[in-house]
């Protein structure tokens, strides 16, 4: 019984292992340097060694299936069989093989959608279904990584994306009419979801995990009944087994609260207590008796070390609604969005790392706070978190009085530019002088070993600074050659300063604090290492003229200045969360303008302000977009309010659903915006059937540089002529879906080739229909 009290969970841990070790193997596999066996024993060792951890920690429901060699929606796929017949699978297990494929596509199909994880930068693979998909149990992974945790002495809870959340996270297959019910299917996945639960129970399994995210979205009676019906079904089959329903990322509505814990067969309830402190009110009012909640009370989104006092105040609370014996304590979310081990940041300021804790520094706290609710407190442990708790709120290096005051001085204006948009395209065009169906890229370059190897070099203090400016400026020369050989309209330096598009400017702003080893897994091996903003945001000296304006010297086309906007940089970094994140954003802004400035003062005549997360960071309740997205696109425009006519403004956007906030992106009021389409089925085309009007220059992506599939001259002037069927002539641009920095020259060279080919070739056709 005593345990039961100091009961403590972790929703999810991140895979990719202290130092990337998933990464580096994933990678060798696909070029072919080492085996399947290979890749699998390193798989074998980080989870062996995250279950080893949680253990030794004190945490009583340690998860599994909660690793992946991509994502756990794909791994649910896989395990539903539900493959696409494109890629040729002909039944039994489904191997990597078929399995990759799928997420990454091959040289004759290209991949599966990929979206984000809901307001995460994580991103997963799309399901497409329709009703003539036949499942069949294709992917035993859930059962064998129970069993292999068993034989290592660990009892795991096993995980399983729900459902309902898979179907309502899917999508209907090409050719499926758009108005199918996926939630239809549930009648055919049940049965094999039936069969896991039953080989898990046979395996020794006491406790399941079923991640049902969606619960907390906007949802109408007839998708809550779904999950209502679903574990009604179920019920039998999870007979013997305690059922834990997981939900993260924000409150419940009061009628997903109520169909959570009105289902059939459930024992227990994880919520987000973090990013849904509403929810507690609803706990208040009506908690199910006998039941257990698993109260996410330690943030898996941020670093933040958590402020054990109040979580604790709060723990007692509950634990006075539902029952000692019934309380949980557990993450808010899985802490895949966290990096991984505080102790290998040997780098970082001592104060600063004071107020921080990564994942396993999470599980500590998780199982600290357990033991305190259990009355056996850990007094040296709460004083100094109390300590860096006080450190944190009066250090003088988080507060910038002018940072503030121009901050402040926002207030009042739209900083919308003088002229509207038709009239500064036209300024641009007599500058520029660019053809129709104008060519250009994204921005970044691949990212070769020996590149990598200079920076690494000279952030180690191992080649000089001229040796290195010396480097870089080649990889430029090289690719603006290329770029000129290609006969690509507008250029780009191609970036080979920047390891990162958020870490290279957060680098040189104030503010910001970065680690050495804090990777986030962003999507399969890709991995990201957000800057931590602790403190006010300003830009002390100029960040990207030197570059761009250097690049520049070498052509006579047109180069894009590159920066990322500041919204992106408040979603992709870890934000301080002592104020508001839409004042830390203005604060940004301004920041970029300043830059902005400068480099329309350098000549530059084109700059990109890459808005990529813009969507990203929506709030998952319709009730709270419009505010969210009137800061967001005001921060856009702060950036360039300032420029001349003649300054061409682009920005970019990617892997989210935009048509949903179509006229937010219109109010940014940008000259050219460049955004992902060719993966997601080209669904951004339909917002413009559908009658939408847009003035300004746009360049949905022509090919999906996520694959290293390499398309056809044929298959992109197809994808143009679609785009040319809803779009005006003058304002379409060509260019891929992102940027290149994940690709090698032998696949970018040949793509952007027939690219150039694609838009040359309907200017001809073009041409002579007039």
């Amino acid at each position: 019984m005593l345990f039961q009290k100091m009961a403590s969970h972790i929703v999810g841990y991140p895979r990719m292992g202290p130092k990337r070790e998933l990464k580096f193997a994933l990678e060798s596999f696909w070029d072919k340097k080492s085996s399947a066996e290979d890749l699998q024993k390193v798989a074998a060792g980080l989870r062996s060694s995250i279950w080893k951890q949680m253990a030794d920690a004190g945490i009583k429901y340690i998860p599994s299936n909660t690793f992946s060699y991509y994502d756990q929606v794909l791994d649910t796929t896989a395990m539903l069989g539900a493959v696409p017949p494109r890629y040729g699978w002909n039944g039994g297990e489904i191997g990597f093989d078929t399995y990759f494929s799928m997420a990454r596509g091959n040289a004759s199909v290209p991949a599966m959608e990929m979206t984000k994880w809901f307001d995460t930068n994580y991103h997963f693979i799309v399901p497409e279904l329709g009703p003539d998909v036949r499942f069949s149990y294709a992917s035993h992974k859930a059962v064998d990584e129970y069993k292999e945790a068993k034989a290592l002495g660990v009892n795991t809870v096993p995980v399983l994306v729900g459902p309902v959340s898979y179907l309502l996270l899917s999508k209907p297959a090409k050719g499926v009419e758009k108005t199918f019910s996926l939630l239809s299917l549930l009648p055919k996945i049940l049965p094999i979801y039936k069969e896991v639960i039953s080989e898990l129970k046979a395996a020794g399994a006491s406790w399941i995990q079923f991640d049902e995210p969606t619960l907390v979205l906007d949802l109408d009676a007839h998708q809550l009944q779904a999950f209502t019906a679903a574990y009604a079904d179920l019920e039998s089959t999870l007979s013997g087994l305690n059922v834990l329903i997981e939900t993260y990322f924000a409150d419940l509505t009061s009628g997903a609260y109520k169909t959570l814990i009105e289902l059939k067969g459930v024992t227990a309830y994880g919520l987000d207590l973090v990013r849904g402190t509403k929810t507690i009110d609803l706990i208040k009012t009506n908690f199910p008796k006998g039941k257990f909640l698993f109260a996410g009370v330690v943030d898996g989104r941020n670093i933040w070390a958590n402020d054990l006092a109040s979580s604790l105040g709060t723990l007692q609370v509950l634990e006075a609604i539902v029952g000692k014996d019934n309380l949980v304590v557990s993450t808010s979310c899985s802490l895949l969005h966290t990096a991984v081990d505080l102790v290998n940041e040997t780098k970082l300021d001592d104060e600063i790392k004071s107020w921080l804790a990564f994942a396993a520094q999470k599980v500590v706290e998780v199982n600290a706070l357990a033991k305190a609710l259990a009355g056996q407190i850990d007094e040296a442990f709460f004083a100094s978190n109390a300590t860096a708790q006080a450190s944190r709120k009066s250090s003088p290096r988080v507060t910038n009085e002018a940072v503030q005051k121009a901050a402040a001085a926002l207030k009042g204006s739209d900083h919308r530019r003088a002229t509207n948009v038709s009239a500064r395209l036209d300024a641009q065009q007599k500058k520029l002088n660019l053809p129709i169906l104008p060519t250009t890229t994204i921005g970044s370059f691949p990212q070769t070993l020996e590149l990598r190897r200079v920076r690494r070099e000279f952030k180690a203090n191992k080649i000089s600074e001229d040796n290195y400016v010396k480097a870089i400026k080649e990889e430029i020369k090289k690719v603006v050659d290329l770029q000129e050989e290609l006969d690509i309209d507008v250029l780009v330096h191609g970036e080979p300063e920047r390891n990162d598009m958020v870490e290279y400017f957060g680098e040189q702003l104030s503010g910001f604090a970065f680690t050495v080893n804090g990777w986030v897994q962003s999507y399969g091996s890709r991995c990201v290492k957000p800057p931590i903003i602790y403190g006010d945001v300003s830009r002390p000296k100029p960040m990207t003229v030197f570059w761009s304006s250097t690049a520049q010297s070498m052509t006579s086309r047109p180069m894009k200045g590159m920066l990322t906007g500041p919204v992106t940089i408040l979603n992709w970094s870890f934000v301080r969360n002592d104020q508001p994140r839409f004042e830390t954003c203005y604060q940004i802004a301004l920041a970029i303008k300043d830059e902005v400035e400068d480099l329309e003062k350098a000549g530059i005549n084109v700059i990109q302000i890459d808005e990529a997360a813009l969507r990203e960071g929506l709030p998952l309740r319709k009730s709270e977009h419009a505010f969210y997205l009137k800061w967001a696109v005001h921060s856009f425009r702060i950036t360039n309010c300032g420029v001349k006519d003649t300054t061409q403004i682009h920005t970019h956007m990617c892997y989210s659903n935009f048509n949903d906030i179509i006229h937010s992106i219109i109010d940014m009021d940008a000259d050219v915006i460049t955004i992902e389409n060719s993966r997601s089925d080209e669904k951004l085309l339909s917002v413009f059937r559908e009658g939408v009007k847009y003035g300004a220059g746009i360049g949905p992506g022509v090919y999906d540089i996520h694959s290293p599939r390499i398309p056809s001259t044929e298959e992109i002037a197809d994808r143009i002529n679609k785009m040319l069927a809803v779009l005006e002539t003058n304002i379409l641009w060509v260019n891929p879906d992102c940027g290149l920095k994940t690709r090698k020259y032998a696949e970018v060279k040949p793509a952007l080739n027939n690219m150039v080919a694609a838009a040359k070739l309907l200017r001809t056709q073009l041409a002579s229909a007039k």
